[in-house]
């Protein structure tokens, strides 16, 4: 039962993934006073089985000097990946409960970092390697305060388990007491899914696509998939850690498709940084008020242990 579970939550992943792709061209065609697709099917509708068609059916190459082997394998490593880390979908039933979880999506969610850099170097191309410095240099330095703004909370709640988050926001969410720090987390999930205005390892206007430049028809869906399920996966993480988290209530999931709208929105409105503005954001600006929030939930912590025990 826990497979067959498991199963149709991948399913529905990957026909989410798919809608969404939908939902970023139509809400990115609203914004340039465009229409977006709205042939195939009901307005549209079918797109995404379109495209996903398309791109499993067209022919595949591969660049000469390339490592064949690793350069085919390493999109569906970064598909299994990304896949993967909804293990820790938290079922009601027929689901091992994850009392570390949160250790688990440390290292699940560091794990992409080395598809990246396996992409970049396979193809042996020069543009695939600056993509692939770009993006390994970029998800280093986020994953460092993102990891200090999630043991903020584990360490408020004291449990590494996500289920408890939901328990201790019944009546009040957690971005209500640290709206700074809700904002740095969202800026630094962008950072860490390659999404503008951080798309640096895919900025096309210098690097055309970056480490994936090489890869065309099932190679590209495969990348293309698990940005976008990485990309729905950290929402859901977003909705559970600041927005509450109960899993019964359909609201959670309607804050669930805001924040992914959100990242639509951004990416509608603001242009690319420049690269060092990027690393001075994560080394100077996020690293000190992740530093700044954990000494005050710390000091919140000693102060509750010590007034009721």
């Amino acid at each position: 039962m826990f497979m067959l579970t498991f199963f149709i939550l991948m399913v529905m992943v990957l026909l989410s993934v798919g809608f969404f792709t939908l939902l970023e061209r139509k809400v990115l065609s609203y914004c340039q006073l465009r229409l977006g697709p709205n042939k195939v099917g009901y307005y549209g509708i079918f797109q995404p089985f379109s495209d996903g068609l398309k791109l499993f059916l067209k022919e595949s190459s591969w660049p000469l000097n390339s490592n064949v082997l690793i350069y085919y394998f390493c999109p569906l490593f970064s598909l299994i990946q990304s896949l993967f880390i909804w293990v820790m979908f938290p079922f009601y039933i027929n689901c091992i409960e994850f009392s570390f979880g949160l250790l688990f999506f440390l290292s699940c969610s560091s794990l992409s970092v080395y598809s990246l850099m396996i992409c970049g170097w396979s193809s042996n191309s020069i543009y695939s390697i600056l993509g692939c410095v770009r993006s390994i240099s970029q998800s280093i330095s986020y994953e460092v305060s993102l990891s200090i703004i999630l043991l903020c909370y584990f360490l408020m709640i004291d449990s590494y388990t996500f289920y408890d988050l939901g328990l201790y926001q019944l009546y009040f969410w957690f971005s209500f007491i640290s709206l700074p720090l809700f904002f740095c987390w969202m800026s630094c999930c962008m950072a860490e899914t390659n999404r503008s205005p951080f798309d640096f390892s895919e900025g096309e206007s210098e690097l055309v696509s970056g480490f994936n430049i090489e890869y065309g028809s099932g190679g590209f869906a495969y990348l293309f998939i698990s940005e976008y399920s990485s990309i729905i996966f950290i929402c859901l993480i977003t909705s559970l850690i600041f927005m509450g988290g109960d899993y019964s209530s359909i609201y959670m999931y309607v804050k669930l498709v805001f924040l992914c709208y959100f990242f639509i929105w951004v990416r509608a409105s603001f242009p690319r940084y420049r690269y060092d503005k990027l690393m001075f954001l994560s080394w100077k600006c996020y690293l000190p008020i992740g530093f700044n929030y954990l000494f005050f939930f710390c000091f919140l912590k000693v102060l509750i242990f010590y007034h009721f025990f």
